[in-house]
C-alpha cells in the first residue's frame, strides 16, 4: 500500500505526460489493435496494430494540427465519434495540445448536440461522419466559436455551399497541417504538455442525465493522472494484458479505461460496434474487458434461451447447471472471506466438475477463452446473475463511480470479490455515509465542478471537498460498499414503507429469462407496479416454441399465453420478497425502451421519469378503483 500511495502522490500532472513517459519506456510495444473491414465488405475484418511509437506520430500530429488551427489551452474540442482507435487518439492529441475535450455521443440529436457545442464553447468539433457534421452544419448560426470541424471519415469531409472557406477538413488534413507544424516547431508538443497544470480542464462530460437538461462535469487533468495510478496501484490489471474496449468513449467509464490502460502499458483491442462483440471475442482473446449489466443479462438470457431451445432436458441440465453455478460461487466467496481460501465441499465440488464440462467451459470459449475477469459498472448487476458467472468461471467485477468523480470510486479486489457489492474504494478515495444514508465520496477524482453551474456545483459538491453522490448504500466493516439505490429514486408507499426498485428490478431480471428492462412503481400508492419490457431474441425463441412462430414481437407482447409465462416469473420473484414489495399488478410495453425514444441513457440507464411520463395510462389503469391496503 505504501507503494501505491508513493505512486499516486508522485503522479505527473496529466495523463498527457503519462503518455509521453509511455511512449518513451515502451516504443515498439503494441498498444493499441483496431478492426478494418475488408474492401468488398465481405468476410471477417482484419484487424491492425498501432505501436506505442506508431500512436505517438499521429496523436502529436494531432496536437500540433490543432495549435495550427489556433486552439489555446483549455480551449474546448467536442469530439463526436463511436469508440474506434482514432476516437483515442484525437483526445490524447487535444490533451497532448493542452486543450479540453468535450465528449459528444454519436446518437446525441441535432438539438441536445448544438446545446453542448454552444454551452461548451467548443472551438472545434471532431466529427465522425457526415451524420455528425450534419448536425454542426444544421445549427451552425447558433455556435459562433465553432471555427472548424474535422471529419474522421476522410470522404465525408466535403465542404457545402454556405460553409465559411476552411470550416470543414478531414482528420487526414489535420494530422498533415500538424506534421508541417512540426517540422517548423520542432518541440512544440512537448512543450505545451510540459505547461499542463494540474487544475487545468482536460474533459468535458456532459452527463446524459436522466432529468433536465444535461449538465458538464469540468474534470481536470489531474483527475485522470489520479485514476491512471490509482488503477495500476489496484493491481487488478498488468502490462500482459488483452482489453476489449467496446464501451461508449464519450461515458467516462469508457474514457478511465484509457487512462489505467498507459499507465500499465498493455495491449487494448478497441472497437465501439456492439454487434460485433460476440464475433469480436473468440478473434480478441481479451484477458480482461468492461461493461455494462445489460451486456451480462443479454448473455445470460441468449444461453437460456437457447438451452430451452434445444429440448426439455437440454434446458434442465442448464437450470441444475445455474445452480450449481451460483452456490459454488456463494459458497468458495464465503470461504475466502473467513479462511481466505475459496474452498468448497468435495459433493459440491463434484457436481461443479460435471457442470463445468456440460455448460460453463463453452461460455468461458464464447468469451475468448481468456478472460481473467470482467469490471461491470453504471448500474447494478442482478446479484443472482452475477453468482451464476462467478460460478462459471467468469469474474465479474462491480465497480463504482460517477461522471462526477471521474467513472472508478470502487471496484472489487480481484479474488477477494464479493458479489452483490461494488468493492472498497480505489486508493486515495475517501467515503462516508451520511445520516440519511448517501455515499459520500472525497478525492482526487472528484470534478472540479458543473460548468458555468456554481449554484448545481454547491448542491452537491461541499467546502471541504465532500461529494454528495445522491446514491444510498451501506458500508461492511471490512470496507466493502453495497449500493442500495439511487437517493431520489427511493419509493415511499402511501403506507409508509420505503423501497428501493433497483433491489426487486435485480431481483427480477434474475429469475425471468425474457425481460430486457423492468420499472417498479409505487412512490405514493398503496401497492407497487410494474412496467415490463422484453428481450425481443429470446422472446420470439419462446414464441416460436409456443404455437407463434413468425409472429411478431408487439403480437406475441400481446398474446395472453406470453402474460400468463411473465405472470408465473412475477410469481416467483413475489415469493421473496417482503409483503410491500411485491408487485401486485404489471403491463408488457409494446416494444423494448431505448436511447432512441429518451428512455434510456447512453449507458442503457432507465429514465423513471420519462418512461413513466409516457407509459402514464397504463400506470394509472393499474392503480384504477384499487383499494388494496
Amino acid at each position: 500500500m505504501s507503494d501505491t500511495k508513493t505512486l499516486i502522490e508522485n503522479r505527473p500532472p496529466s495523463v498527457a505526460a503519462l503518455f509521453i513517459e509511455r511512449v518513451a519506456a515502451t516504443p515498439d510495444a503494441e498498444a493499441y489493435r483496431y478492426p478494418v473491414p475488408p474492401a468488398a465488405g465481405q468476410g471477417p475484418d482484419d484487424w491492425k496494430s498501432l505501436s506505442w511509437g506508431q500512436a505517438a506520430v499521429r496523436v502529436y500530429a494531432v496536437a500540433a494540427g490543432l495549435m495550427a488551427l489556433g486552439v489555446r489551452p483549455e480551449e474546448r474540442v467536442a469530439l463526436a465519434a463511436a469508440t474506434r482507435v482514432e476516437w483515442i487518439l484525437a483526445d490524447l492529441g487535444v490533451m497532448c495540445a493542452g486543450a479540453a475535450t468535450t465528449t459528444v455521443y454519436p446518437s446525441t440529436n441535432t438539438e441536445e448536440c448544438a446545446y453542448i457545442l454552444a454551452d461548451s464553447e467548443s472551438r472545434v468539433l471532431i466529427a465522425e461522419d457526415a451524420e455528425q457534421l450534419a448536425k454542426a452544419r444544421e445549427r451552425r448560426a447558433e455556435l459562433p466559436n465553432l471555427a472548424h470541424v474535422v471529419v474522421i471519415e476522410a470522404a465525408d469531409a466535403k465542404p457545402a455551399e454556405g460553409d465559411p472557406d476552411g470550416w470543414v477538413l478531414s482528420l487526414a488534413e489535420l494530422e498533415e497541417r500538424g506534421t508541417t507544424y512540426l517540422q517548423e516547431h520542432p518541440g512544440a508538443v512537448k512543450e505545451r504538455v510540459g505547461e499542463i497544470t494540474s487544475r487545468q480542464l482536460a474533459t468535458l462530460i456532459y452527463t446524459s442525465g436522466t432529468t433536465g437538461r444535461p449538465k458538464g462535469v469540468r474534470l481536470p487533468h489531474d483527475n485522470w493522472s489520479y485514476m491512471a495510478k490509482a488503477i495500476a496501484g489496484t493491481g487488478l490489471i498488468t502490462k500482459d494484458d488483452v482489453q476489449y474496449l467496446w464501451l461508449p468513449l464519450a461515458h467516462v467509464f469508457g474514457k478511465v479505461l484509457t487512462s489505467g490502460q498507459i499507465e500499465v502499458g498493455h495491449v487494448t483491442a478497441v472497437d465501439g460496434r456492439v454487434d460485433k462483440i460476440i464475433e469480436n471475442l473468440p478473434v480478441v482473446r481479451p484477458t480482461y474487458m468492461a461493461a455494462v449489466p445489460r451486456i451480462f443479462e443479454k448473455v445470460y438470457n441468449g444461453v437460456a434461451a437457447r438451452a430451452r431451445a434445444g429440448g426439455g432436458a437440454k434446458y434442465k441440465i442448464f437450470q441444475w447447471a445455474a445452480t450449481v453455478a451460483r452456490e459454488y460461487a456463494k459458497v468458495s466467496q464465503d470461504n475466502f472471506r473467513h479462511t481466505g481460501t475459496a474452498s468448497v465441499p468435495f459433493a459440491l465440488s463434484a457436481k461443479h466438475t460435471v457442470a463445468d464440462k456440460l455448460v460453463y467451459a463453452k461460455l468461458r470459449e464464447a468469451f475468448g477463452g481468456r478472460l481473467r475477469a470482467a469490471i461491470s459498472g453504471s448500474a447494478a448487476l442482478a446479484p443472482d446473475i452475477g453468482f451464476f458467472f462467478a460460478g462459471a468461471g467468469i469474474h465479474i467485477l462491480e465497480g463504482y463511480g460517477l461522471t462526477e468523480s471521474s467513472a472508478a470510486s470502487f471496484v472489487n479486489p480481484g479474488e477477494a470479490y464479493r458479489t452483490g457489492t461494488v468493492g472498497k474504494p480505489l486508493p486515495g478515495c475517501e467515503v462516508r455515509i451520511a445520516d440519511d444514508g448517501e455515499i459520500m465520496l472525497r478525492g482526487p477524482g472528484i470534478m472540479d465542478g458543473y460548468h458555468g453551474l456554481p449554484e448545481k456545483t454547491a448542491e452537491v459538491l461541499e467546502s471541504d471537498g465532500w461529494f454528495h453522490t445522491g446514491d444510498i448504500g451501506e458500508l461492511s466493516v471490512d470496507g466493502y460498499l453495497r449500493i442500495t439505490d439511487r437517493k431520489k429514486d427511493l419509493i415511499k408507499t402511501s403506507g409508509g414503507k420505503y423501497i428501493a426498485p433497483a433491489e426487486v428490478e435485480g431481483q427480477f431480471k434474475a429469475v425471468c429469462p425474457y425481460v430486457s428492462n423492468i420499472l417498479v412503481h409505487g412512490a405514493d400508492r398503496n401497492f407497487c407496479t410494474a412496467l415490463i419490457s422484453l428481450d425481443e431474441p429470446a422472446l420470439l425463441g419462446w414464441a416460436a416454441e409456443n404455437g407463434m412462430e413468425g409472429a411478431s414481437y408487439a403480437d406475441v407482447v400481446a398474446s395472453p399465453k406470453t402474460r400468463e409465462m411473465i405472470d408465473g416469473y412475477v410469481k416467483e420473484l413475489n415469493a421473496g420478497l417482503q409483503r410491500w414489495q411485491t408487485i401486485r399488478k404489471f403491463r408488457l410495453l409494446p416494444r423494448d425502451l431505448d436511447i432512441e425514444h429518451g428512455e434510456l441513457t447512453p449507458s442503457l440507464k432507465l429514465k423513471r421519469p420519462v418512461v413513466e411520463r409516457e407509459y402514464k395510462h397504463l400506470l394509472d389503469e393499474m392503480y384504477e378503483g384499487a383499494r388494496e391496503a
